[in-house]
């Protein structure tokens, strides 16, 4: 049965805005597969907690085919939820600025893009209190769209430092993807999108609720980048994630959790360890995936990860 939600989703066809590294575009139909029954047969999520938000991929993928009544996504990334807030409230503010941007930077030559490019990087870098959130998410977008890889990377004083793309011809304002999901956040009735750590979500996670996780991932040699923001993620963080996925399972909450299949490096213990999947108190599924955030073309290529999941 098609709801008023999914046929309108289907329309407009919103998708991510924003690149994002480990994006999860080639692993929905994975995911779809496992996702729950319940889900599957009412063609309805009646709690969606996305708390690594990122480029969103899932959560617009799954906009598409359900109906979903309350919808809480979050991300530490302070940027992309403000990018996300001004998608929500001010699409044709920002596609205005947008298009200047695209208007400017297009035309140039390589060499003046160049200079264009880390001129607006300045910009976004700058330590301003009083900025106008409309201005600062069309430079968001921009770096996103322009910069190497679409990739998202900052230093340790929290500056982003990565370089500009060789992109010929990038789409820098994509209005009507942009009206798009405008439109889809706005037809979710009850929805929050907040700058907050992943384990905030727990207070408002009940067991109604369906929980998609997309951490950093724990490294290994072909996918070790986790400098999403200045603070990391590292072995530390990966065992308070497992607790917090331990506590939301006693409150008979649904989660799926997408991570590394270290098998072959020095972490390859710990899923068992922290999941207890040997012991099966949680279910996966290994999946390949070719990611492509490496230095090293040569390394760049199809890999194992894991869906894990508590139903």
């Amino acid at each position: 049965m098609q709801t008023k939600q999914t046929k309108l989703i289907e329309e407009t066809n919103p998708k991510p805005f924003v690149k994002w590294a480990g994006g999860k575009k080639q692993i929905l139909k994975s995911i779809h597969k496992i996702l729950p029954n319940e889900i599957k047969d009412t063609k309805v999520i009646k709690k969606y907690f996305e708390p690594f938000l990122g480029g969103g991929a899932v959560f617009f993928y799954l906009l598409s085919k359900y109906k979903i009544k309350h919808a809480y996504l979050s991300d530490i990334n302070k940027d992309l939820i403000l990018t996300y807030n001004v998608v929500k409230k001010s699409p044709k503010k920002l596609i205005e600025e947008l298009q200047i941007l695209s208007d400017d930077f297009l035309p140039k030559t390589l060499d003046d893009r160049k200079e264009y490019y880390y001129s607006v990087r300045n910009e976004f870098n700058k330590d301003i209190e009083d900025f106008d959130p409309i201005i600062r998410a069309s430079q968001m977008i921009f770096l996103n769209r322009t910069c190497f890889n679409g990739l998202y990377r900052v230093n340790k004083e929290g500056k982003f430092n990565v370089p500009i793309g060789s992109y010929k011809n990038p789409t820098i304002c994509n209005k009507n993807n942009l009206l798009n999901v405008s439109k889809a956040l706005n037809d979710i009735k009850d929805i929050k999108i907040v700058c907050d750590d992943y384990s905030k979500s727990k207070d408002e996670i009940d067991e109604n609720s369906f929980v998609y996780l997309d951490p950093p991932y724990l490294p290994i040699k072909e996918n070790s980048f986790t400098d999403y923001d200045s603070n990391g993620f590292g072995i530390k963080e990966q065992i308070e994630l497992s607790d917090f996925c331990k506590n939301i399972d006693k409150k008979h909450a649904k989660f799926l959790l997408s991570n590394s299949n270290p098998k072959n490096s020095e972490n390859k213990g710990f899923f068992n360890e922290h999941y207890g999947l040997d012991k099966k108190l949680f279910k996966y599924e290994e999946i390949d995936v070719r990611r492509s955030i490496n230095s090293d073309k040569n390394k760049r290529g199809p890999i194992k990860e894991l869906l894990i999941y508590n139903y």
